[in-house]
């Protein structure tokens, strides 16, 4: 059984306002990846439009073949005002194919020692259809995530 892997990684920080809102991590296009033999993280995207980091669309993984997805991420948070974080797996977060369809929405509540998750979901994921790691927190003040990973291995 063949498996299509892409592995993204940024360990830029990076801003989460305090609005409430959930929040696409975006992620580079190019050197700053672990893989992405099979081009489903690619500023040319598969629905003809272009990407240019870090804009919402470069949090986008286009899955290039139908199949069971393991989705997997590690967020690592900075300390804040905040008193929880919340991250959740979005299928077509941005309305660009069947609509928003969220999914192992996890909120927890900060820890002594440091604020680093991470998380495993399966789902069937489908070309034409992105998918993106969203996150938010409670604070008062934007809070940062200075480390993200998001993972898809699609098997066939």
């Amino acid at each position: 059984m063949p498996v299509h892997v892409c592995s993204l990684m940024v360990n830029e920080p990076r801003s989460v306002p305090a609005d409430g809102e959930y929040h696409i991590l975006r992620f580079p296009y190019g050197g700053n990846e672990s893989y992405d033999a099979h081009g489903m993280h690619q500023a040319a995207q598969p629905d003809g439009s272009s990407s240019s980091y870090p804009d919402a669309r470069s949090g986008l993984i286009w899955p290039a073949v139908e199949g069971w997805g393991s989705l997997t991420a590690m967020i690592f948070w900075e300390p804040g005002d905040y008193t929880e974080v919340r991250d959740r797996f979005v299928r077509d977060p941005l309305g660009l194919a069947d609509g928003y369809d969220s999914t192992a929405t996890e909120d927890n509540a900060r820890t002594p020692g440091g604020q680093y998750r991470h998380k495993h979901h399966e789902i069937f994921v489908y070309p034409g259809t992105p998918l993106a790691l969203l996150v938010r927190h409670n604070g008062s003040s934007a809070a940062t995530v200075s480390h993200a990973q998001f993972k898809l291995a699609i098997h066939t």
